[in-house]
């Protein structure tokens, strides 16, 4: 097996690992947050802390941002902010030294779903913004800068984040719940 295929497997892993903790987090939040809901999360934390064995890096990133979304999902806000405060820096230095931050999902990104989901709104807005400031807006940042802006009562603000969102999916074929929510916000939006 070459290098390249070796780190291909690890960071398919990685991954794996982030992505599946990501929603066992959200699955654990719906459910009070409770330690036995979150027992999959931990798991998935401790493989990636063996991953990473404490080296910066996309395992590490991923590492912090499940203990971010475990402490999201007990409604444990200061702790929640330290370890995205951590692992977005992380992701910050990795990306300006030519490395990849957290696969798949940004740190940044991350974030603003974490805040959306413990209410904080206005860290949720920021927390989008860097994200699509650092790697570019995808639907997914768009759509939570679009909610954010909602929930903080700007209705103006919320309805060009709406429209920018409902211009950048444009005529794809599929229509997925944020095209569609945008599509219903704009509905009552003064063109």
């Amino acid at each position: 097996m070459t290098a390249a295929a070796a780190r291909g497997d690890a960071d398919a892993n990685v991954a794996a690992l982030y992505i599946g903790g990501i929603l066992a987090a959200r699955q654990s939040f719906l459910h009070g947050g409770s330690a036995e809901s979150l027992t999959p999360v931990h798991d998935a934390i401790t493989a990636l802390a063996e991953i990473s064995r404490g080296r910066p890096g996309g395992a590490e990133i991923a590492r912090l941002m499940l203990h971010a979304a475990a402490a999201a999902a007990q409604s444990e806000r200061e702790e929640m902010r330290l370890y995205i405060e951590t692992a977005t820096q992380m992701e910050l230095l990795q990306q300006a030294a030519g490395f990849e931050g957290a696969p798949l999902v940004s740190a940044a990104e991350l974030a603003g779903e974490l805040w959306l989901q413990v209410h904080h709104y206005d860290e949720a807005q920021r927390a989008f913004t860097e994200a699509a400031a650092r790697r570019g807006a995808n639907l997914r940042i768009l759509a939570g800068l679009a909610r954010a802006t909602r929930r903080l009562g700007d209705a103006a603000a919320a309805c060009s984040a709406y429209r920018t969102l409902a211009e950048a999916w444009n005529r794809r074929p599929a229509l997925p719940v944020e095209i569609a929510e945008a599509r219903a916000y704009l509905g009552g939006c003064a063109q």
